[in-house]
């Protein structure tokens, strides 16, 4: 019985602490809070003004403001409004409503889309909850007080109205800033469990910003892991992609394993981060991706994915080569599509990223060639570029000579002549090697002659039959 209550008590700490419901905010004047108004997309303001004028309440929300109370530009724009769907849409001159579980506007501006929700209830009959507690359906509507008890972190509880230029918070979220702290509205364990992936997103907020997850929310999280195999593998892709598009991929992807959250994710992160060439490869490919990420360019999902599955594409190649018998282009094939057809069910990958990553991988078998006239329709391949940076990457770990990645670089910026003379020295080079790899293929033969094959069995070997001749061709003399 004490050993019970024990526990109990135990449990019930572990709980950390619950969040008041609060029904006013503390409203901070543009003084008090110092947002930059030029920091604020137009598109955003012109959202929230439409809203405004038709009497609606609305607001620009979540990571957004948190960014601008950081001083950096958001990337993206959120607007929260008492409007319903129906409204918001009636409201602004191009808009969409999106959505099942979590009913959206996407207010669109040329390329730029405002997605814009109405405010959420605390309760009600339209939310539900599957056997895990997971909610899978939320389109109850209520107050702006509500709403913010219903985000999930104090950061991303803060409503800016730029019109006023004011600042609503309801949970200490400007404190919990300046103190660069990460903590969750409520019990953590419910909002976790509501919502699994926030625990996901708890690690990518804390490591691209720099913050500390606060001890209550993070306490629950290595034993609450378990609960993202829950969560349809397209969500956790897509999440799985900010976290390595934000900037800080390394930083991310160390959390997640600090957290034991990498297993849960992906059984397959996991394998590669156990092998030490796979996670050299992986972490080198993520560091690269922070530094383009650094100067502005463009991260391309089926380069990543494409790096993170590369490892086992490499083990069935060498499989398809060495036990199957296969030529080197034909194995690389085979690998490529067993690796697609096994992963992109569990990762839900696009199909035109999974074309992308097939193409990625194939040009590596082109590139390691180098002769004739196929290094010439390489670099006029349209993924050429993307397949060169992955050689480079391959070259980084001690998987493709220095000299090759050299090469191809000269090839693609020489003229006629200078790649007529680099593709002559290949053949050279190629000559010299495959002799070599000939002479050592048949002193392995030779030495296995007299093995037993694998299965443990010797395999009988068939006498072949000479072959009869036909009767109009025997010589003449022969009966």
């Amino acid at each position: 019985m004490f050993e019970q209550f024990v526990e109990r008590v135990r449990s019930w700490m572990d709980r950390g602490p619950t969040t008041e419901i609060v029904k006013t905010p503390r409203v901070l004047t543009k003084d008090e809070h110092g947002i930059d108004p030029a920091l604020v997309s137009w598109q955003a303001r012109k959202t929230c003004e439409a809203l405004h004028r038709r009497g609606y309440k609305a607001y620009i929300v979540g990571g957004a403001v948190r960014d601008l109370l950081l001083g950096v530009s958001p990337k993206d724009f959120d607007v929260a409004t008492d409007a319903t769907p129906e409204e918001v849409k009636r409201a602004q001159r191009r808009a969409v409503i999106i959505g099942r579980r979590f009913r959206l506007v996407h207010v669109m501006f040329g390329t730029e889309v405002i997605e814009c929700s109405t405010f959420r209830a605390l309760e009600g009959a339209g939310v539900r909850k599957d056997a895990a507690g997971r909610v899978v359906s939320d389109n109850v509507f209520g107050e702006m007080w509500e709403d913010a008890a219903r985000r999930d972190f104090t950061i991303n509880a803060l409503y800016y109205d730029p019109a006023t230029e004011e600042l609503f918070d309801y949970h200490q979220g400007f404190e919990d800033i300046e103190a660069r702290r990460l903590r969750m509205i409520g019990v953590p364990e419910e909002r976790y469990r509501e919502d699994p992936v926030r625990m996901m997103r708890a690690v990518r907020i804390a490591a691209k910003l720099g913050f500390r997850i606060e001890r209550a929310t993070e306490r629950p999280i290595p034993k609450m892991g378990k609960l993202l195999m829950n969560v349809p593998s397209a969500r956790l892709v897509d999440e799985l992609l900010k976290l390595f598009t934000c900037g800080h991929a390394v930083a991310c992807l160390k959390k997640l394993r600090e957290e034991g959250l990498d297993k849960a994710i992906l059984p397959v992160l996991s394998v590669v981060l156990s092998e030490p060439d796979g996670e050299k490869f992986l972490m080198l490919a993520l560091e690269r991706t922070d530094e383009r990420i650094a100067v502005g360019k463009k991260i391309s999902p089926s380069f990543l994915f494409g790096t993170l599955l590369w490892p086992q594409v490499v083990k069935r190649w060498r499989h398809n080569e060495e036990n199957r018998g296969m030529g080197r282009m034909a194995a690389l094939h085979a690998a490529s599509i067993e690796v697609l057809d096994t992963q992109t069910q569990q990762l839900s990958i696009q199909r035109r990223f999974q074309n992308d990553m097939h193409d990625l991988w194939m040009l590596q078998g082109k590139l390691e060639r180098r002769t004739g006239k196929s290094a010439y329709s390489v670099i006029h391949h349209p993924r050429y570029r993307a397949a060169y940076d992955f050689m480079l990457l391959r070259s980084m770990t001690g998987h493709v000579p220095v000299e090759q990645v050299t090469w191809w670089e000269r090839f693609a910026e020489g003229d006629d002549e200078s790649r007529a003379v680099l593709i002559s020295e290949a053949q050279v080079e190629a000559r010299r090697t495959g002799d070599a790899a000939r002479q050592g293929a048949k002193r392995r033969q030779d030495a296995g002659a007299d093995a037993v094959p694998e299965g443990g069995e010797e395999k009988k070997r068939r006498r072949r039959r000479p072959r009869r001749r036909s009767r109009s061709k025997r010589p003449e003399g022969e009966s």
